[in-house]
């Protein structure tokens, strides 16, 4: 019986419920030691009813062996694997080692995990338990919660049991309980019962040492209870400030000493190695002159169990206490014998890291069995048990250079692995031992990825030049790769001098004649023309870029450039298409870092066509996406777009709680976007008539060190605020700039900007010339719709009521079908004054509805893919796609799904 723990029990109930009603929970129970999270596990594991439970266990002598808990977990389900999309099962067959010649990408993992788990759930209600979870592997470890973040309407619950330790293990997006001491009542209980007869000092001292942790109770009220019968008192010992855990193992170390030399060697088999099966713990104890008898004491002393096919230890602390209380050199002789033991090749990796346990100075031969397995792990995509093994290899290594390379390589890994703070130590130790260029250029690359996200894209950018300088010559096209990302990261910054240096550099590389990379080097050459605000000499090179973007032969580094290029070139819907091909892409390869950075310009591609449900779309996938793989920078840059929308769309107390919470973090690193925020901000001032703050608002826009990149597209805004507040001067201020880029570019949308920019401006009836051509030109309908607000203004102040009408009311409509609300108080307020009675009625476009998980899901269901198809490209089980459908229906007035494709979507 658990005592104490009544909210908890309620907690895991509530979540077992909602599990089997088809809604998916996941729960992190954390504490210390002993606190009760397997008590807790074991409770939901008996309160699971009809369910399915599968359980695994972390074991920190497993932590480097890639895929080991999930191996665990899945394997038993090894037949369903082929049933799975087929880069998923081809993925999962690799992290097993079933395949040794596909790559495998970890998202792919996590995406097979979440489908064969939700199979699984499908037929029978799943609950899946796994504790110490702070030892998984790290390749378990990201793709159970790469699934468990998006179980949805599956009926599935997973609870994890996470030990306090030194090392994080952290769980975002996850709900936690932690675990406290239990209450003094609760205790007391607990002990009474367990221990009965102790003194009243003795329960007390118990009490007070064991601060409410059960398993402390438990032992150490044992130990007193023994301490009392003998006489084995320490009357002078006070309580201390010494951790419950180390009293306990204290307890366990002094029960594992009463124990025969022969045992305690056997207890150290054991621990040594938690996963090894039994036979081969004998094997190895047969080496050291052992028998299976010698493991009878410590079974009678309740410290382990004999399973059939493994030794378990009653408490990891246990096996904590046998390993770590062991002489040194008894612990090299047991990992030299387990080295001895394991002959089969499927036990190349747990012998190799036996070998490197038992090895006390360098050895290549030791060194080069683990760079072998950091290679089979690569394969697996276990990124951190790849970066585990080529650390210790290195630290093997005889050679320097061959040193130096290896923690190179367990640098990278450990960056792929979302391990920042490592990969950095590791890169720059690289750097200290040795002189190769090659190998400084790669460790200050890892430095200036990590910092983008640590500390700005402009630090990213320093470290990039510097990293492509040392091998421009040697190696241009690697040195142009690093490049291309510096000056992404400049441009993002609006950092005018390290843009120039980047592109001064890379012109300056020499690449081969039939180099594909040639058309983008030349782009981002062209960019520093175009933003320094020279758009003429640019558009050549950055529109033969677009062109030369699409298909499987370009990169998606230089895709995402040719993005860029587009929106500076006011080619939406190129950019648009490129972003697309990546997102397809990175889905169908796992390749998840690659999608924030296509949505984000996605995103502002859909924004500047007026396509805002899709925008939206972008944007929450992007921020969720960003938030869950560590990347809070590009979340920023995201939900600056989100601050532009939510103005647009009319709610302005969103538009301005949505800047307050971006703009800190981002105007002195990504500027750019810190500038898009301002001119959504600015954009709600307008709309609300605040003509001198917008004015003053977009001045800084227009002025900032970013005004030349696709912020060009603000000066309308300024000028018909300007022009709205009577200071025609001012509104003149930044058309040029405009003007120049407008005819450069030769965009239609571009050029009808430009149009309604010179009608504003006009004091003479050439105006409505400017604004027809606007109006044919425009391929957004929102910038139509504005067009048409302003010429329905300038109509009716010239009493062409009828006119003027006709302008605003296609406004109105445009804008309600939009979701655009922030014109719509304006256009009310003309209409009223020519007389006119709006209707109220708000004719909403049924996609604007839509959550922005279901619009893609409609869309994809739109188009004919199924609903495991559908799961399968956006990471979502295949029931809570058909969730998503079932809310969709009544939202789009449709009852089947059949239905969908005369929407038009």
């Amino acid at each position: 019986m658990l005592v104490g723990r009544d909210a908890e029990l309620a907690e895991i109930d509530g979540l077992l419920a909602a599990a089997a009603a088809g809604r998916g929970r996941v729960l992190a129970i954390r504490g210390e030691a002993g606190i009760g999270k397997t008590a807790l596990l074991e409770y939901a594991a008996g309160a699971a009813g009809g369910m399915r439970v599968l359980r695994g266990v972390g074991i920190e002598s497993e932590a480097e062996l890639g895929f080991g808990v999930l191996h665990m977990l899945l394997y038993p389900f090894a037949e369903r694997i082929d049933g799975l999309p087929g880069p998923q099962a081809a993925a999962l067959r690799a992290a097993f080692g079933q395949d040794e010649t596909t790559e495998v990408n970890r998202f792919l993992v996590g995406a097979a995990t979440l489908t064969l788990l939700a199979e699984l759930a499908a037929e029978t209600p799943t609950l899946l338990l796994i504790d110490d979870a702070q030892w998984i592997d790290q390749s378990s470890t990201d793709a159970l919660l790469f699934a468990a973040r998006r179980f949805g309407a599956d009926a599935m619950a997973m609870i994890l049991g996470v030990r306090d330790t030194a090392l994080p293990f952290p769980t975002p997006g996850i709900a936690t309980m932690r675990l406290s001491g239990l209450p003094r009542a609760a205790a007391v209980g607990l002990l009474d019962r367990h221990t009965p007869g102790l003194t009243v000092p003795g329960r007390e001292r118990v009490l007070a040492e064991s601060a409410g942790n059960p398993l402390a109770l438990l032992e150490l009220g044992g130990a007193r209870r023994t301490a009392e019968t003998t006489g084995r008192i320490d009357p002078g010992h006070e309580v201390g400030p010494v951790a419950v855990s180390s009293r306990v193992q204290e307890s366990f170390r002094a029960q594992i000493a009463e124990l025969p030399s022969g045992t305690r060697t056997l207890l150290l088999i054991a621990a040594s190695d938690s996963g090894a099966d039994i036979g081969t713990v004998f094997d190895v104890a047969a080496l050291q002159g052992l028998s299976n008898a010698d493991l009878e004491p410590a079974e009678r002393a309740g410290l382990v169990s004999a399973e059939p096919d493994r030794i378990v230890f009653r408490h990891p602390l246990i096996r904590a206490a046998v390993y770590r209380n062991a002489p040194h050199h008894q612990r090299i002789t047991v990992h030299e014998n387990f080295a001895r033991a394991l002959t089969e090749p499927a036990d190349a990796d747990r012998r190799a890291w036996h070998l490197a346990a038992a090895t006390t100075k360098p050895d290549e031969r030791v060194a080069a069995a683990l760079e072998q397995t950091a290679q089979r792990q690569q394969r697996r995509g276990g990124a951190m048990a790849v970066s585990a093994a080529y650390d210790r290899a290195g630290r093997l290594s005889v050679d320097p250079e061959r040193k130096a390379h290896r923690i190179l390589l367990a640098a990278r890994a450990a960056y792929d692995a979302g391990k920042p703070d490592r990969a950095t130590r590791l890169a720059a130790e690289a750097v200290s031992l040795t002189e190769n260029l090659g190998i400084h250029a790669d460790a200050t690359h890892i430095r200036a990825q990590v910092e983008y996200e640590r500390t700005s894209p402009a630090a990213d950018a320093e470290l990039s030049l510097q990293a492509a300088a040392l091998i421009a010559d040697s190696e241009p096209e690697r040195a142009a790769f690093i490049l291309a990302e510096a000056i992404c990261c400049a441009r993002d910054a609006a950092d005018r001098e390290l843009l120039v240096r980047g592109t001064e550099l890379l012109n300056s590389i020499r690449l081969p004649e039939n180099s594909p990379l040639r058309p983008h080097v030349s782009a981002q050459i062209a960019w520093a023309e175009l933003l320094g605000g020279k758009p003429a000499p640019a558009v050549a090179a950055m529109a033969a870029q677009i062109r030369a973007a699409h298909g499987e032969s370009v990169d998606d580094l230089h895709k995402i450039v040719a993005g860029f290029s587009g929106l500076m070139l006011a080619d939406d819907a190129a950019t648009a298409a490129i972003m697309d091909e990546v997102v397809s892409g990175a889905r169908a390869t796992g390749e998840l870092q690659w999608i924030p950075y296509a949505l984000e310009l996605a995103a502002l591609a859909h924004t500047f066509t007026g396509a805002f449900g899709e925008a939206r779309a972008a944007v929450a996938e992007g921020v969720a996406l960003s938030e869950e793989l560590g990347m809070p920078t590009e979340a920023a840059a995201l939900r600056a777009i989100e601050v532009w929308l939510a103005a647009v769309g009319g709610d302005e107390p969103e538009c301005r709680a949505l800047a307050r919470e971006v703009l800190p973090g981002l105007s002195g690193t990504h500027r750019t976007h810190a500038a898009l925020a301002e001119w959504g901000l600015a954009i709600a001032d307008l709309a609300g008539g605040d003509l001198t703050a917008a004015v003053d608002r977009l001045d800084g826009v227009c002025t900032g060190p970013a005004a030349h990149d696709f912020l060009l597209r603000a000066v309308p805004d300024h000028v018909e605020a300007a022009v709205r507040g009577g200071d025609r001067d001012r509104a003149e201020k930044h058309f040029a700039a405009f003007g120049k880029w407008a005819e450069s570019v030769g965009s239609p949308a571009a050029e009808a900007l430009s149009r309604r920019c010179r009608a504003l401006l006009s004091t003479g009836d050439d105006a409505e010339e400017h604004y027809s051509v606007a109006l044919a030109q425009h391929g957004s309908p929102y910038d139509r719709a504005r067009t048409q607000l302003v010429y329905g203004e300038w109509l009716r102040r010239r009493r062409r009521r009828s006119d003027a009408r006709g302008q605003l009311v296609e406004a109105l409509d445009t804008f309600d079908r939009l979701g655009a609300r922030a014109w719509v108080s304006r256009v009310h307020a003309e209409l009223a004054a020519l007389g006119e009675q709006p209707a109220m009625a708000r004719r909403t476009d049924p996609l604007a509805q839509l959550t922005p998980q279901e619009l893609q899901v409609v869309r994809l269901a739109a188009a004919g893919y199924s609903n495991k198809e559908i799961g399968a490209r956006l990471f979502l089980s295949p029931r809570t796609i058909g969730h998503h459908l079932y809310n969709a229906y009544p939202k789009l007035g449709v009852a089947r799904r059949a239905e969908l494709a005369q929407l038009g979507l």
